[in-house]
């Protein structure tokens, strides 16, 4: 492949990425303003922490990876959206006074310092059951069942106690302590690496890929 050939090629694959990061964010903004209510402020406080600025790696990889496995990607949007909610939930969370006490995020007010310690503590749990509605939706675009409740088991896993919300308690605990690499690369590895995987491994499931690679781009995710 020539030079120019190269360049063209991933200014291509850049406008394709943009392109399905655009579809990505008004799906998203679409499904929090006409599904993720809530009385007064408690809604404005989860639309405030589902649609705050980022880069939205994690939704990305999972529409990545459906098409990676021959899917059409969109078909993966309900997944995507879980995931990005299921992130949104753990930062609203770990801000809280009670855990790492963080009054900015991406240079805005972090959700509890705009809207209360309390209202902090209900749009994050609000955000994590909506995502598994979202995620539930899978079954609109065509994904059998089976499927849809080995997503839910997966994404469950990734955010609760043995992963996600595990490496948020063992870094709660390990504060004032010094650090071993052993317990870093734990805290990591669950805080992080385990929805990276969950998000690879949902898109797989989205696109129709054999368990064995679902199971293969899952580990590839943690690690």
């Amino acid at each position: 492949m020539t030079a120019t050939r190269a360049k063209t090629a991933l200014s291509s694959g850049s406008r394709e990425l943009q392109n399905r990061l655009a579809t990505f964010e008004r799906a998203l903004t679409r499904a929090v303003r006409e599904r993720a209510g809530g009385p007064g402020r408690l809604g404005q406080a989860l639309r405030y922490a589902a649609l705050s600025p980022g880069k939205r790696l994690r939704p990305l990889l999972v529409l990545t990876a459906c098409e990676a496995v021959g899917g059409d990607w969109r078909r993966a949007i309900p997944a995507a959206i879980a995931v990005e909610c299921v992130h949104a939930f753990s930062l609203v969370h770990d801000d809280l006074p009670a855990m790492d006490d963080d009054d900015y995020r991406r240079g805005r007010l972090t959700t509890h310092k705009k809207f209360g310690e309390a209202l902090g503590v209900l749009s994050g749990d609000a955000l994590l059951a909506f995502a598994f509605e979202e995620l539930s939706r899978l079954r609109e675009q065509g994904v059998p069942d089976a499927r849809v409740v080995d997503a839910v088991r997966r994404l469950g896993r990734a955010a609760g106690a043995d992963e996600l919300v595990g490496g948020q308690a063992l870094d709660i605990a390990a504060e004032g302590r010094k650090p071993t690499a052993h317990l870093v690369r734990t805290i990591h590895t669950r805080k992080t690496g385990a929805l990276m995987g969950a998000s690879l491994a949902l898109g797989a499931l989205a696109g129709d890929a054999p368990v064995r690679t679902v199971e293969k781009l899952h580990d590839v995710g943690v690690m």
